[in-house]
């Protein structure tokens, strides 16, 4: 086996060079609008949004702060501006069934013009009107229509009169029609003296009024004939007249608006509903009620009646360049689709058409819709509301809780528009997933996936993108511009940001805020430019404000609360590294692992599961130890084997399994005897054919068990062990760099546990012979020989046992 060679400290951090960059400053570049490190997502964005098929509408995944929102909404909007204007939307009353609106498509900026028109004309007809039967013609027109009637009624009403003189009565005209009254010395009766009378006279002249009712029944219904007749030819003359009155001003409205079907049918029922309410409009009175004073119920009943005629604008796209981009940040049930709000008046709830608001599938009908996807299911009945419209390809606007069945009292039922948009969602790729496994109306509505990618290529082309992205970025902000330096250092903290040395970080919000901060020491110092020193400065500020726990862990592996060896050797016993997750700060640390092996049959004993304290991840690593024991030593032996493994000092649960590797490293200790250099930590995962893999958090991990070396004294000595895999994500910082090239610090990347285990005894591993088994001396030597002695040890007590 060739020697493990130490990783040349050119790949501990890609530098770059600054003088490569081509320029000395950002201010000498060109801002983009360009969307960049985005391609893939691009390409299936420009599908999504071209296609016209149902159902083609997008998921945009990808992780926060990759600037997903930013370049949908830049990206919608350049494309919104080439496509044309959507139409505007407005609520008519139906003045059939006033539960039920009517939902009128107009051209874009014709709503405006609309409500204009009707409130003007509705102005007009309250001036026409009342002039129009004010006027002399009118009252001339109507006494001719009611002459030859109104002396036929009166001739009538005589001869009625007439016959109820002779029989001692005398009809009474009322509010309430024709009475018939007796009389007493030729004049009425008084109810006083009917009653006084006695009751024979009484009853007799009830008889006898019970015989005129029947003759005089013909001529009263006679009388209720001409008055009705009456009324009839009043109401046809009114008509004629309003009618003449207002036929030029809806002549108007009709030349403007007749084109379109739905305003011509409107216009005809508006007309219909004037001739059949002149009173409203002539200021007759109208029936009040108790609970309301007087004059203001007639105020409301005229207001309420002339709001019939109002035009309410659900959406007005008149003033919009190209079709419309809504971003709807707080996506409720009542927000997407909509609302009929209510008022309250004298303890009385009421509503009407021109109380609809729209939604925001409303507002980008037409266009496009984005809408985070987190958002929808915070709020009840919103995501069942935007899956029913998009099936539906209608917007129907109800209460969400008569939606599901809980309202029954009768309500605003506007008629349904029609939905012509694309909508994009907005979330992780986690929620996607359970969107697809969860929904099955999920996949066939939003069929276009755009990815998000939180890394992109360091390459040249990409590099030189990367500027152009931080001079625009100081534009938009109005920050100081970064020279040269500065730049490249944003370039090596991307690289950092995206774990992998040929990789640059498209987290462009984390790219920002660093720029941001490091523009506020820039300022504070009179700078010209952000320098490297301000770009240094913001991110090691940054990691001040939050690794309060990392410093103390750090003080307690310091003060010897936490047990860590960087000197010396000892058996089964190895520095592990651990990454923690604090939310907006990510570390690593080193753990002691132990390992200790005894005779039995129990195999691999992970303590942290035994005290439910590992998660499945870590038995999953603990179960491929066994396996790799099992494969490489006990071909011609059966395992006898007890070893229990666990994270000395862990108080919080272990889970993962980059530790894999570090635990077989402390069972081959203790199986061997041989001690481990406890100034070299470990990390990596293995398989079962003894291959180390790669893990993550590899830099946070080497900072981690650098510090605490730096903190004890840095010897010459101390180093880690990686995965050959994961020297492409080295990104550690200078410190580190610094100590590497004084010797003080050394990286030892590995393949397998064989090499791995010499770099850590310091002992050959020794490779298998023909005949199966291992050089003498050798780390495989001694594990094998080890497990045949308790193989055999447990052999003999089984046989002496029985």
């Amino acid at each position: 086996m060739n020697p493990i060679k130490t990783l040349a400290i050119e790949y501990y951090r890609a530098v770059h060079d600054p003088d490569l960059l081509g320029f000395d400053a950002t201010d000498s570049l060109r801002p983009t609008k360009e969307i960049i490190g985005q391609e893939r997502a691009q390409r299936a964005l420009h599908f999504g949004l071209e296609i016209q098929d149902q159902g083609f509408n997008i998921y945009v995944s990808g992780m926060p702060g990759t600037g997903r929102q930013t370049a949908v909404c830049k990206f919608l909007r350049e494309l919104a501006s080439t496509k044309p204007k959507a139409d505007d939307w407005v609520y008519v009353n139906n003045f059939t069934n006033k539960y039920e609106p009517i939902a009128i498509r107009l051209p874009a900026g014709l709503a405006i013009q609309l409500r204009a028109d009707m409130a003007a004309f509705i102005e007009e007809v309250e001036i026409v009107l009342p002039r129009a039967f004010e006027s002399e013609e009118y009252e001339n027109r109507r006494k001719e229509a009611l002459g030859k009637l109104a002396k036929e009624r009166e001739e009538t009403i005589e001869l009625a009169n007439q016959r109820a003189e002779k029989r001692g009565f005398f009809i009474q005209i009322g509010p309430i029609g024709l009475m018939i009254n007796p009389m007493i010395d030729g004049r009425p009766m008084t109810t006083e003296e009917f009653d006084a009378l006695p009751e024979k006279e009484q009853d007799a002249i009830i008889k006898r009024r019970e015989r005129l009712d029947a003759e005089l029944m013909v001529l009263f219904r006679k009388i209720r004939e001409i008055d009705i007749k009456s009324m009839e030819v009043i109401s046809k003359l009114n008509s004629e007249i309003a009618l003449y009155a207002i036929g030029p001003l809806l002549s108007d409205l009709l030349e403007r608006y007749g084109g379109i079907q739905e305003l011509r049918s409107y216009i005809e029922n508006v007309q219909k509903d004037i001739l059949e309410n002149l009173d409203l409009f002539l200021g007759v009175p109208q029936p009040q009620t108790d609970k309301v004073p007087p004059k203001m119920q007639q105020l409301i009943t005229k207001d309420m009646a002339f709001r019939n005629y109002e035009v309410n604008i659900l959406v007005d796209n008149g003033s919009t360049v190209g079709a419309p981009v809504v971003f709807e940040d707080t996506p409720s049930y009542l927000n997407l689709l909509g609302r009929a709000e209510k008022d309250v008046q004298f303890g009385v709830v009421s509503t009407d058409f021109t109380m609809i608001r729209p939604g925001s599938l409303h507002k980008a009908n037409g266009g496009y819709l984005v809408l985070p996807v987190l958002g929808l299911f915070k709020y009840p009945w919103a995501w069942e509301g935007l899956k029913s419209a998009l099936k539906r390809k209608k917007v129907r606007i109800e209460e969400p809780g008569e939606q599901a069945g809980f309202i029954t009292t009768r309500g605003l039922k506007p008629h349904p528009i029609p939905l012509n948009l694309k909508v994009v969602l907005i979330g992780t790729p986690e929620i996607n997933q359970l969107l697809h496994l969860g929904d099955p109306d999920y996949p066939e509505l939003f069929k276009v996936r755009a990815d998000f990618d939180d890394v992109m290529d360091r390459n040249e082309d990409n590099l030189d993108k990367y500027s152009v992205f931080i001079c625009t970025l100081c534009e938009h902000f109005d920050l100081k511009h970064l020279d040269k330096y500065a730049v490249a250092k944003m370039m090596e903290y991307g690289s950092r940001l995206a774990d992998d040395r040929r990789k640059l970080s498209t987290r462009f919000a984390s790219v920002a805020d660093i720029i941001k901060e490091a523009n506020f020491y820039a300022l504070r110092d009179g700078s010209r430019y952000i320098k490297v020193e301000h770009i240094q400065e913001a991110i090691d500020e940054k990691l001040y404000r939050s690794n309060m726990v990392y410093q103390k862990i750090q003080e307690y592996i310091e003060q010897g609360v936490i047990l860590i060896d960087i000197e010396g050797s000892k058996v089964g016993q190895i520095n592990g590294l651990s990454f923690m997750e604090m939310g907006d700060i990510d570390f690593g640390r080193p753990s002691r692992v132990t390992a200790s092996v005894s005779v039995g049959r129990d195999g691999i004993v992970d303590i942290e599961r035994q005290a439910q304290m590992g998660g499945p991840l870590h038995t999953k690593g603990v179960l491929i130890i066994g396996g790799y024991l099992s494969g490489k030593y006990t071909q011609d032996k059966p395992l006898s084997l007890n070893a229990r493994i666990v994270f000395e000092q862990s108080y919080g649960g272990v889970d993962g399994d980059s530790a894999s590797s570090t635990e077989l490293y402390a069972i081959l200790s203790a199986l061997s005897d041989l001690p481990i250099k406890q100034n070299i930590a470990v990390t990596g995962s293995v398989n079962q054919k003894g291959e180390v893999q790669a893990i993550g958090g590899i830099n946070e991990k080497l900072e981690g068990f650098f510090d605490v070396c730096k903190a004890k004294g840095l010897t010459g000595e101390q180093g880690a062990m990686i995965p050959v895999s994961n020297v492409q994500n080295l990104m550690l910082k200078e410190e580190i760099i610094e100590a590497a090239k004084d010797g003080n610090f050394t990286i030892y990347p590995v393949e397998t546990i064989d090499q791995g285990i010499e770099v850590l005894t310091g002992v050959p591993a020794g490779e298998r012979r023909a005949d199966g088994s291992y050089e003498e001396g050798t780390v495989n030597y001694l594990v094998d020989k080890r497990l045949r002695e308790m193989a055999e040890t447990v052999r003999d007590f089984q046989a002496y046992a029985r």
